[in-house]
């Protein structure tokens, strides 16, 4: 959350013309009919979990992107799942978009959103470095690649993914 993922892969989509970008969030929406919140809401992070891993099986096995290219941005809890995290390690090269707290935090207030993981009571600061104290072990271990992507320059990262491809 917060480091970039669906503005980088919107310049990726720029950089790279052949290659549909598809947004697992957007994706879960469409599938669903509802709004990550609703779904965080109404039946909690474990259901929301498990749509995540079947919307990544229905994209993998879906016949029109079986051997395509595509750029697919993930939440940033998706990886916490060990099914989602051997699917994107055996079918995808993953990179990771690895900020700084600081800068995780500047984002988020900056551009808030609805985000169901960062609700608890506690200040953003302590929600976003429990969180990244769990999930950046994760990250790095799933990643093929790690981009830092401290600052607002989306455009270069994604022009480091390309050149990494």
């Amino acid at each position: 959350m917060g480091s970039g993922k669906s503005s980088v892969g919107k310049e990726l989509a720029k950089l790279l013309p052949s290659m549909e970008l598809i947004d697992l969030d957007s994706y879960i929406e469409a599938m669903s009919g509802r709004a990550i919140p609703e779904i965080f809401e109404s039946e909690g992070e474990a259901a929301f979990r498990n749509m995540e891993l079947s919307a990544l099986e229905d994209i993998f096995m879906t016949g029109d992107l079986t051997g395509a290219s595509y750029i697919l941005s993930l939440g940033g809890g998706t990886v916490t799942t060990e099914a989602c995290r051997r699917m994107i390690r055996r079918d995808t090269t993953c990179f990771y978009l690895k900020a700084s707290i600081g800068t995780l935090v500047h984002n988020l207030e900056t551009w808030p959103g609805d985000r169901p993981m960062l609700k608890g009571g506690k200040s953003l600061r302590s929600r976003v470095e429990e969180l990244m104290a769990t999930r950046s072990p994760i990250y790095e271990k799933t990643a093929q690649h790690i981009i830092n992507v401290d600052g607002d320059d989306y455009l270069a990262a994604a022009v480091d993914i390309v050149t990494l491809m």
